[in-house]
């Protein structure tokens, strides 16, 4: 049996606050009962992290019948999916342009089609289940500027069209006519939404607790595995015992896990007041830009404007906190400028660690060495879409089932050709 025990010196402190600031997730108080572990637990499915990820498997796998324990040592949803902006996207950071680049046509329309797929789902599933979480089908605008014209958008467009992706393009005159917005063109594309990715991810967490799931807060100190199971040793000085082991622990990704690929990044954001009537965009579609880093932008229920932005790497929590004014500043001021008929009077604002990927596809599936524990990281702009994609990869590999596109996503992939 392998072992892997955690460090918990001051270094791994600071690395753990993935999160400053204050969203307008957060105002939701919201208890979930919690299973005191007086004995060692064993159980089918051990789930480390109670955010998104970990609430999307946990409903799917006990909706299998299986036996499942979720353990985390947050309040469950406070961690980074508490700091996400829910804009529930097909669209890749990677555009298909450079998806071809990297990869060639085929898999690269097949990753698209596929990520088309799971946003189609999410929503469906969202709407079917119920759950209260100001859920909102939205368009949305792709937008030029920077590098990237009027040429570039109709390339990208055409080859989407090529493999059934829909979407318009627009030129500059049409953005301003439709939209109000100053840019050389954009692309405009049913099928997404928005979404309060607190309020989803507890609601999914009550379902899966009404399932037969039990919730523990405890902190996970220790890692063992073999090929038929794995277990963790928790600070309280329990044990769970299962047969398969998921990781769902956002942006923490245990040393015993490893990427070529993955890189960790900041990204800061705000919330504004709520909006006077007439002074939203048209639609209310979900923008987000071309550039890089890009702007990205979306409404609420309650009519703010949500804004996020100025992505960098960021080496403490501090540095990522002493930075927060400045970006805060040059993300309103970006705003403003694309579209100036709204105040922006900062309500909430706040900051996050989160993970990426060289060719902006998540890392999901088995870790090597240790095939019972299975793992899904690095989501980067797509983190519910890819959240829900992750729990339907992990509930059919734990079902025994294979698919040759969830290689597409591994873990243990190959780098991509090129990276440019």
């Amino acid at each position: 049996m392998r072992s892997n025990a955690l460090d918990h010196g001051e270094a791994d402190e600071d690395r753990r606050q993935l999160r400053s600031g204050s969203s307008p997730w957060q105002t939701l108080s919201r208890s979930l009962p919690r299973t005191p572990l007086l004995t060692d637990l064993r159980c089918d499915v051990a789930i480390v992290g109670a955010g998104i990820t970990g609430s999307f498997a946990a409903e799917a796998l006990t909706r299998q019948g299986l036996s499942v324990a979720v353990v985390d040592r947050l309040m469950p949803g406070r961690g980074s999916t508490a700091a996400s902006t829910a804009m529930l996207q097909w669209e890749i950071d990677r555009s298909l342009s450079e998806l071809t680049d990297l990869y060639g046509p085929d898999k690269a329309a097949r990753i698209y089609r596929r990520s088309y797929a799971a946003t189609s789902d999410l929503c469906d599933y969202i709407e079917a289940l119920g759950i209260s979480c100001l859920f909102t089908r939205r368009s949305s605008l792709y937008l030029g500027g920077g590098d990237t014209g009027l040429a570039d958008l109709a390339s990208e467009h055409r080859l989407r069209s090529q493999v059934d992706l829909p979407g318009d393009l627009l030129d500059e005159r049409a953005l301003v006519e439709r939209f109000m917005m100053d840019r050389p063109g954009a692309l405009f594309s049913p099928g997404s939404a928005e979404a309060d990715p607190l309020c989803l991810s507890l609601g999914l967490l009550e379902m899966a607790l009404a399932q037969g799931a039990v919730l523990v807060e405890d902190e996970v100190v220790a890692y063992d595995w073999n090929s038929r199971s794995a277990s963790i040793g928790l600070a309280g000085g329990r044990t769970i015992d299962a047969r398969h082991l998921v990781l769902a622990t956002g942006y923490e990704m245990p040393d015993f896990v490893n990427s070529d690929l993955h890189r960790r990044s900041s990204s800061w954001c705000l919330a504004t007041i709520p909006q006077q009537p007439g002074a939203l965009w048209p639609e209310r579609a979900l923008i987000w830009e071309s550039s890089h880093p890009y702007l990205y932008a979306r409404t609420t229920g309650d009519g703010r404007i949500v804004v996020g932005g100025e992505d960098q790497p960021t080496s403490t929590p501090q540095e990522r906190e002493r930075l927060m004014p400045d970006k805060i500043a040059e993300i309103s001021a970006k705003m403003k400028k694309l579209w100036p008929y709204a105040s922006y009077e900062i309500a909430h604002a706040w900051a996050a660690e989160f993970g990426e990927t060289d060719d902006g596809l998540p890392l999901i599936g088995p870790v090597r060495g240790a095939e019972s524990i299975l793992a899904a990281y690095g989501y980067g702009g797509n983190g519910i879409t890819f959240s829900y994609m992750a729990s339907r990869i992990l509930a059919a590999r734990i079902a025994g089932v294979r698919r040759p596109w969830f290689d597409d996503f591994s873990l243990d992939r190959e780098p991509p050709r090129s990276s440019g």
